[in-house]
């Protein structure tokens, strides 16, 4: 798995648990699985702001609660 910095691991932390804060009791394991994987390909491909993976990590939680739904 690629390395990042410190700062984009703390993004990418403080977004996951953000967007999660919302669901009972943060979330299960799976939909905080999906939001993650798609987390990290964004940061991958260079999204590495607290705005910009925000916005992937709404994407995703709408995308996935819409399916279950």
């Amino acid at each position: 798995m690629t390395q990042f910095d410190d700062r984009t691991m703390a993004n990418l932390d403080v977004v996951l648990e953000e967007v999660c804060r919302s669901l009972p009791h943060g979330g299960d394991h799976e939909l905080r699985k999906v939001i993650a994987e798609k987390l990290l390909d964004s940061a991958l491909n260079g999204n590495k702001t607290i705005g910009g993976l925000t916005e992937v990590a709404r994407a995703a939680l709408a995308e996935t609660t819409k399916k279950s739904a």
